[in-house]
């Protein structure tokens, strides 16, 4: 299984309508916590009925208690835009 599979498959306990994962580690290279062979580095938009009435930070904090230990390692920096459904720019 791929980084981004496991990413997606954790991601998947929070029932997302929408969910964009993006590898950007590749303009990360030579930075810190950048890796040969990238998966370190991340954008992720996603949009699910759980984040409703949930602040920002509510939010992310479920997405990293999902991704576990994942946000240890591999993941080194992960973008995050996490909207409820019907919220602009979702």
């Amino acid at each position: 299984m791929t980084v981004a599979d496991d990413i997606r498959e954790r991601l998947g306990a929070l029932s997302p309508s929408r969910l964009e994962l993006l590898d950007e580690s590749a303009k990360h290279a030579g930075h810190a916590g950048a890796a040969p062979g990238g998966n370190t580095h991340w954008k992720l938009t996603i949009v699910s009925a759980a984040f409703t009435g949930k602040s920002t930070i509510a939010r992310h904090r479920m997405i990293y208690e999902a991704l576990g230990e994942l946000m240890q390692n591999p993941i080194h920096a992960l973008s995050i835009s996490a909207k409820a459904p019907g919220e602009i720019d979702a």
